[in-house]
């Protein structure tokens, strides 16, 4: 629609305003330059019962407590110290994966489906900052269940099913049923996280008092709680967004790298050589990933060409505002077009082509921090995504493992796995979780 309609469009989807960016220029206009005005949360019927109407940092409007949830969060979540206090761990995890991997002598010949594992190393490698808590395997009935409920709610969140009765209000009694359905999942997810999670380390708190450290992002978080700054349903829809926010989304970059790295059988020689060199028989460590250029650009050309979040987290302008001269009504859900931002051939180099060369040449400098207003997978300002952390670390380690460790390819018969895309409200995901042969590079 960019394309046709050009770098601003406006979209009324029943009584919803709907503004489309498509240029680096308005994209820094929403995300910067009027980064206040344009700075809150649209919300739909489904997200305003997920998240309790707001009671969580990433769908709040902009303003005192979207700024403390904010607060809150960063430190025990996303600053270089979580990173190098959990990179053992994250470590760790590639390690037990590689090691599952090597063990099965179907992953080396008929392949496996890697995606299952990686999914275990994810919550492990989240839960363990949350909770310092892991899995230890894929039948573990405690992640079979919390598994199934997250998938439950991103379904229902993630489905089209509702735009009718959230564009057009009047015919909102139709979509009773499939309320209904997100409140109960809503209930019982939260009661999940209370009962097999946040109650163990909030009665570990009460019992030892004073002399109570704190561990876990989950102990900053209820310490907080404590000393009145939020209530305990705030406690639980953190860990909503972040079982949502930081957990699925890297997953599927990882996956989608993979795939990549699978179809493109000369990009992941030249990666092994690489960490060959740089590391020869030493497993993979977050210090490392500085001196692997090439990886890093393998993983910024994925979020580029594969953005898990294409057209960024809706955000919304409070007040009526202006934007390229044009008005927009007050509460008009506006989204920049990332993904577009990223793959347009006037401001990218044969953009539909996998090649992270281009990262080493000419778009040396652009990075995934938003420095360059054509590239913003984690997007910019002060909605941005503090994930970003945590995602490029763990995608780095991932990725590298695999590859330092695995020839990766397609299952017996086929020369490449499917690509087709899975779209969302807000994802883009590989529709088919491919099986992949698993052929071990170093005895």
């Amino acid at each position: 629609m960019a394309k046709r309609f050009g770098d601003i469009f406006h979209l009324l989807m029943g009584v919803r305003n709907l503004v489309v960016v498509s240029s680096p220029e308005l994209a820094r206009e929403v995300l910067h330059a009027q980064g206040v005005e344009f700075g809150s949360r649209t919300r739909n019927v489904v997200l305003d019962i997920f998240t309790g109407k707001g009671q969580d940092m990433v769908f709040t409007v902009y303003g005192d407590h979207w700024r403390k949830m904010r607060r809150i969060m960063t430190v025990p979540f996303f600053t270089n110290k979580v990173v190098q206090q959990n990179r053992e761990g994250w470590e760790e995890e590639i390690r037990l994966l590689v090691e599952e991997l090597r063990r099965n002598p179907k992953a080396a010949k008929e392949g496996v489906v890697i995606r299952r594992r990686l999914q275990l190393m994810m919550y492990n490698n989240m839960f363990r900052i949350m909770f310092d808590r892991r899995f230890e395997s894929e039948d573990n009935p405690l992640f079979n269940k919390l598994k199934a409920i997250n998938f439950e709610r991103s379904r229902l969140s993630q489905s089209f099913e509702f735009n009718y009765g959230d564009f057009i209000p009047v015919l909102r009694p139709f979509l009773r049923g499939y309320l209904n359905r997100c409140r109960e999942v809503k209930e019982r997810r939260l009661r999940l996280f209370h009962e097999q999670f946040v109650a163990e380390r909030k009665k570990m708190m009460e019992e030892q008092g004073s002399k109570f450290e704190l561990k876990c992002a989950m102990d900053h978080i209820l310490d907080a709680e404590r000393r009145g700054e939020i209530n305990y349903d705030n406690v639980l829809y953190i860990v909503e967004n972040i079982n949502v926010a930081a957990l699925e989304t890297t997953l599927w970059s990882i996956e989608w790298g993979i795939a990549e790295l699978v179809n493109h059988p000369a990009i992941q020689i030249k990666l092994r050589r690489e960490l060959d060199t740089v590391l020869g028989s030493a497993q993979l460590t977050e210090p490392d990933l500085v001196r692997l250029p090439y990886l890093n650009a393998v993983v910024k050309e994925t979020l580029r060409l594969r953005m898990a979040i294409p057209l960024l987290v809706p955000h919304m302008n409070l007040h009526d505002a202006k934007l390229a001269g044009f008005d927009v009504p007050a509460e008009s859900k506006i989204l920049v077009n990332a993904w577009w931002l990223a793959n347009n051939p006037a401001l990218w180099k044969d953009p539909e082509q996998f090649r992270p060369e281009r990262f080493l040449q000419e778009e040396a400098g652009v990075e995934a921090n938003g420095n360059d207003f054509r590239f913003l997978p984690f997007g910019v300002g002060r909605r941005s995504c503090p994930g970003i952390v945590l995602a490029l670390p763990i995608i780095g380690i991932s990725l590298g493992c695999l590859v330092h460790n695995f020839e990766l390819l397609p299952p017996p018969g086929k020369d490449r796995v499917d690509m087709a895309e899975k779209a969302g409200q807000f994802s883009l995901q590989i529709m088919t979780h491919s099986t992949v042969v698993c052929k071990p590079t170093k005895l």
